[in-house]
Parts: C-alpha cells; sequence; structure tokens
C-alpha cells in the first residue's frame, strides 16, 4: 500500500467541481498587515489550499498576497483553491449574491472554488456584523430559513463564478436536515475536529454521502493544555521524530479529513506543511485518546471566538 503524500494529496468534490488540497492554510488573523505577509508564507511553503472569511475583515489582504502569488508566475491560479464564507447578516435571499460579489471583489477573483455558509445561523440583516440589542443578545432573523438560504447559494454556482458550496460550524441534526432537500448538496463542510472533538458520527455522514470533511483548529487553537501537551501526543511526537503539531495534523490528514491552519511565521508554515503519515499503532493511539473537548462554542450560537475584533 503506497503512503500518501499529504502535501500534493487532494481530496475530489463530489458535489460540485475541482479538487480540494488537505493541507490548508486558514486566513483568521486580527492584523491586516500580517494576514498579508502570513499569506505570503504559507504560498511560499507550499500552501494552495486558503481559507478566508467576510466576517474575518481581511479578505483585501489575504487577496493581495493571493495576486502577488499569481504576478510572481511560480503560481497559476488553477493551482489554487480559494474559500471564503457568507456571513449570518447576509443569509437572506437578496443579500446572498451581493454578499458572494462583495468578497469576489475584495479578493481580486473572477471565481470562487468554494463558497461557505459560514454559520447555519441567520442574524439581522444589515453592515452590522454582531447586531445586539439593548442587553447584548444577538439580534437572530426569524424571517428565513436555512433552506432558502442555501437556495440562494445554490443559483451562484448555477451563475457560473461559484464552483461549490457548503456549510461551516455545522452539527449532524442540522446537515441531515438540509441534505435531503438541497438540489446541490453541500461538497464540503466545516467543522472543529481534533483528537479531543473526533466528531466521528458527522464525519461517518460526510464519508457515506462523499461530503469533505474539513478539520479547522486541528491544533485546539493552540490552547494549552491541550492536545499539544497531551501525553500520547508527545510521547508520539518522540517516537516517530516529529513535532507533536506535525503528529496532530497528520492523524487529521490520515483519517480522510482535510484540515486548515494559521501559522504566523515562515518556519512554522514550512512544518505545517511538511506532513507524513504516522505509523498504524501510533495512529490508533490517537484515536483512543479519551478527552473530549470543544473549544469553539459556534455550533451552538453563530457567535464565533477566536475573531479577530477592530475594523
Amino acid at each position: 500500500m503506497n503512503t500518501p503524500d499529504f502535501r500534493t494529496l487532494r481530496l475530489a468534490l463530489h458535489c460540485g467541481t475541482g479538487q480540494l488540497p488537505v493541507l490548508g492554510f486558514g486566513t483568521l488573523i486580527a492584523d491586516p498587515v500580517e494576514t498579508l505577509r502570513a499569506t505570503g508564507d504559507a504560498l511560499q511553503a507550499g500552501f494552495r489550499h486558503i481559507d478566508c472569511a467576510e466576517r474575518y475583515r481581511n479578505e483585501r489582504e489575504a487577496g493581495a498576497a493571493l495576486r502577488l502569488a499569481l504576478a510572481s508566475g511560480r503560481i497559476g491560479r488553477e493551482e489554487l483553491f480559494i474559500t471564503t464564507k457568507l456571513w449570518n447578516t447576509n443569509h437572506r435571499a437578496e443579500r446572498v449574491q451581493r454578499a458572494f460579489s462583495a468578497s469576489l471583489e475584495r479578493l481580486g477573483l473572477e471565481y470562487l472554488d468554494l463558497y461557505l455558509m459560514h454559520t447555519p445561523f441567520a442574524f439581522a440583516p444589515g453592515d452590522e456584523q454582531d447586531p445586539r440589542d439593548q442587553d447584548g443578545n444577538v439580534l437572530h432573523d426569524a424571517d428565513v430559513t436555512l433552506l432558502e438560504t442555501w437556495r440562494a447559494m445554490e443559483a451562484l454556482v448555477d451563475g457560473g463564478r461559484c464552483r461549490a458550496i457548503g456549510l461551516s460550524d455545522i452539527g449532524l441534526d442540522a446537515l441531515a436536515g438540509l441534505y435531503p432537500a438541497a438540489r446541490i448538496k453541500p461538497a464540503v463542510i466545516q467543522v472543529e475536529a481534533h483528537p479531543y472533538l473526533p466528531e466521528i458520527e458527522l464525519l461517518r455522514f460526510c464519508r457515506e454521502r462523499g461530503i469533505v470533511f474539513l478539520a479547522f483548529a486541528p491544533l485546539c487553537h493552540g490552547i494549552r493544555p491541550g492536545a499539544l501537551e497531551d501525553p500520547v501526543i508527545l510521547a508520539i511526537a518522540e517516537r516517530v521524530g516529529r513535532t507533536p503539531a506535525q503528529v496532530l495534523l497528520a492523524w487529521a490528514a490520515q483519517r480522510g479529513t482535510a484540515l486548515l491552519t494559521t501559522p504566523k511565521t515562515p518556519a512554522r508554515a514550512r512544518g505545517n506543511f511538511d506532513i507524513s503519515a504516522l505509523p498504524a499503532d501510533a495512529f490508533e493511539e490517537i484515536n483512543r485518546i479519551p478527552s473530549r473537548q470543544r473549544f469553539n462554542d459556534v455550533v451552538r450560537t453563530g457567535s464565533p471566538g477566536f475573531i479577530p475584533q477592530g475594523r
């Protein structure tokens, strides 16, 4: 059996066109200057899957890094897989096309490889990303359904400038409810997943239906103590001569998922891209880690943690 090279491995989208590189770079970075630099470093290290979002407020900077790489001639657009996301305040059908076009303009792209619904929660429509009442409670939009928003996203695929659609921060119940009614099935779901939160049932659902499972926070957001300091991970890292981060990323790729990390230095970008398969016994040891913990409660609230603040 051949050992896969995760650095070049791509997963075909059965519910769309294109192939998603297993190793992805996420642009959840607060500082715009750092976004530009870190995205460029990630591309230099070999990443070709770049994950963005309207909500991150830095699509222009991520797009600038992409244009610099493309202008250099060392990367072609067909090599890149670019994702961005529809924010919660734009769930009404008439706002979806406008939000999509605005993201394309900020990124400086002619088309998008993947457009995700950032969360299945609809917030009150408007320009304020965090609409709240006088008591600080999020204002939700009860006049639009998840399926209505999905229908509007399907229309983007019909229009030709969006090659695939999917959902982020969604639980199994919501996904199972939407899937039968979707004319264009979700190509990808993006959710928090790591050894402390393996999302086994959700992963099984996706495998059975050809949906690519994309893990964010595979390093548990770097929170310490966490998986990076788990005794099992440390012992395996020592045994195989890799860093704990490389062990965690290899485990994610080896279970058939794609993954996102956000390295902010050139050295970490190179390290996070240099992933190789674990021995079978090490992989099974990680599968047996008993701890279970979610670090980001967005699937229950629609309000992501770890989001850049400011402009």
